[in-house]
């Protein structure tokens, strides 16, 4: 335990009163290089904290203090790490999962919210926050037919501040677009990339499905709509940039496939490809664990590494070290710098969550669309 922890019950059983005061003294968790400690104050029979990891214990008991109130779990963790996390308590054979109440760092998602714990040296990159120095871009709904799929589809446009009609800007296409809009913040991103010229202005189509297992999964008609459809309005409706070095596509997870997929079935569409967390599962032995429904993705991933084409000429990817998709990711790497494609690849000390995409929005965007303050160095 911390020695922090170890001092407050080190001669006798701590009044109310000190415990209050170590409360209102600490920020929660405890960090420290290589470590972290997090404390829980409350009754119940058992106190766990569960992690939102993969590839290690998710859970780990904490311990009572004494006949306290306070429980605390010390652990090793990595500096500059980030994982997110609930308690789960135990009172009476019932069980409830809860944020963090001493800990008012928390992360969203389509799912609700979790406490974070942002381990030591680990700090949120400043260009994710809302710079007032920065142009707003706008971003407008818009709805056209999808011949692929014989319907109508919505989709949002993000155009960057001070647009012109009489110019023509690079395309960026994103997986889910809405999420990574309210969970990544990218449209702050964008406009402070744009603005501080590290990214060059750029017109963004958010795409979102209501069927993201059925069209992300290695799909035809979601490769067809996305290469023909989708971009065959973005260019009748907006100045773009005709070479396909111009055009990028993004995803992550499910979202990372059907960017991946589509290129691969229109390889003269999308010249630069971002594919965060990736579920490009396959099978050397065996079959697929994964379940039915991802077996499309097994099936074309398979095929993929077997007799392997270039489908960008650069494709950026990330993955969480925290996350089972890791050793999926890392085998993908060669396979496509076999075909002369420039590949940037980077590990974080992160999990499969919104903010680990989140942060690797810049070392993505700008080394795929190179603003003019990276461009001096190339």
């Amino acid at each position: 335990m911390t020695q922090l922890i170890n001092e407050l019950f080190a001669d006798k059983e701590p009044s109310k009163e000190s415990i209050d005061s170590f409360i209102e003294a600490h920020e929660f968790p405890l960090v420290e290089p290589g470590r972290v400690t997090f404390v829980y104050r409350g009754a119940g029979d058992e106190v766990i904290l569960r992690r939102w990891i993969s590839g290690h214990s998710t859970a780990r008991p904490m311990t009572r203090m004494g006949q306290s109130d306070l429980w605390a779990l010390t652990m090793a963790l990595p500096d500059l790490s980030r994982f997110e996390y609930k308690f789960e308590v135990v009172s009476q054979g019932n069980r409830h999962l809860i944020l963090d109440e001493l800990n008012d760092v928390l992360a969203h998602d389509p799912f609700g919210a979790n406490s974070v714990c942002q381990g030591f040296g680990y700090e949120r990159p400043d260009w994710t926050f809302n710079d007032e120095e920065s142009r707003s871009g706008t971003v407008e709904d818009y709805r056209f037919h999808s011949p692929a799929f014989g319907e109508e589809r919505d989709i949002q446009v993000y155009l960057p501040a001070r647009f012109r009609p009489s110019r023509q800007y690079p395309l960026l296409i994103v997986h889910d677009g809405s999420d990574f809009v309210r969970f990544a913040e990218l449209k702050t991103v964008l406009d402070n990339l744009i603005h501080r010229l590290e990214v060059p202005p750029m017109i963004v189509a958010l795409t979102n499905s209501a069927d993201r297992l059925g069209e992300y999964t290695c799909n035809d008609k979601h490769a067809q709509f996305l290469a023909e459809d989708l971009l065959g309005f973005m260019e009748s409706s907006f100045p773009l940039m005709g070479e396909p070095t111009a055009r990028a596509v993004m995803g992550a997870s499910l979202g990372a496939v059907a960017s991946f997929h589509a290129a691969a079935k229109y390889p003269d569409k999308f010249g630069r490809l971002l594919l965060q967390s990736g579920t490009f599962l396959f099978t050397d032995l065996g079959r697929n664990n994964k379940g039915e429904a991802l077996d499309p993705i097994v099936s074309f991933i398979n095929k993929y590494r077997s007799d392997p084409w270039k489908i960008a000429e650069r494709i950026y990817v990330s993955c969480g070290v925290y996350e089972s998709l890791i050793y999926e990711n890392r085998s993908l790497i060669p396979v496509l710098q076999s075909q002369e494609t420039l590949i940037n690849f980077e590990e974080a000390r992160d999990a499969h969550n919104w903010e680990n995409w989140r942060d690797r929005l810049r070392s993505g965007l700008t080394w795929l669309l190179p603003g003019p303050l990276w461009m001096v160095y190339e």
